[in-house]
């Protein structure tokens, strides 16, 4: 038995000028009520157009900085409702992290084992995105839920909160918002000991035809598989 966790590295943090957020503490109440209206009203674009998809195509870069290590990745994420997700490696090649409704597996072409465990106590880090597989409500996902512009501009804002449930490994969670249209451009995520990892997105397409097999795992001839221990 080992902890699922330990193999599913990953984080998000859009490393948006923090400042911003505590400056807001020092402005007159009125300001700080008008800045969190804000926020929840970004937080309800981004509601509305994840709620009105079944299904989600996109590319994705994954990058990792914490614990000496500095690790860059890409692939295809694959969202359809209810519940399943899979995340198809590229580089490297022959990883996946899939969610199929009851069990997430990841698996490394080459290891000589498949991780299991069940989709309700996964506790990796690309499971701030499984909200986007049921009802989105961003205000109920992310507590202190502030709103930031995004450093390099481009009209781009940031959603900042902590994600409830990992109050004791997450920090805090960045979400860059597409101006206009409430789409997840980028998730930035810093842990507890100060890891960060970054997600960003890039040539998403909604409602796609997406068969079910897709979300489907095959064990590898000959891989045993191991029953991971949820974090505690």
């Amino acid at each position: 038995m080992i902890r699922f966790c330990q193999l599913l590295t990953g984080g998000l943090i859009l490393t948006a000028s923090f400042s911003t957020c505590l400056g807001a503490q020092q402005r007159p109440l009125s300001e700080q009520v008008a800045a969190s209206m804000d926020a929840h009203a970004i937080a309800q674009l981004v509601d509305s157009h994840y709620n009105r998809l079944h299904s989600l195509r996109a590319n994705f870069t994954e990058s990792y900085e914490g614990l000496g290590m500095s690790r860059a990745e890409s692939g295809t994420l694959l969202l359809l409702k209810p519940g399943r997700m899979r995340w198809d490696y590229t580089s490297p090649a022959g990883k996946l992290f899939l969610i199929d409704g009851k069990f997430a597996w990841f698996y490394v072409r080459g290891a000589t084992q498949v991780q299991r465990i069940p989709a309700k106590e996964l506790d990796d880090l690309r499971s701030p995105l499984r909200f986007l597989l049921g009802h989105t409500q961003l205000d109920k996902e992310l507590t202190g839920l502030q709103l930031a512009p995004t450093p390099a501009g481009h009209g781009e804002y940031m959603l900042i909160g902590q994600p409830k449930g990992q109050e004791n490994r997450v920090r805090r969670i960045s979400l860059t918002i597409v101006p206009g249209t409430g789409a997840i451009a980028a998730i930035e995520i810093e842990e507890s000991d100060g890891a960060v990892t970054r997600f960003t997105f890039s040539g998403e397409e909604t409602n796609v035809a997406i068969p079910d097999d897709a979300f489907k795992f095959t064990l590898p001839d000959g891989i045993p598989v191991v029953d991971a221990i949820p974090p505690v």
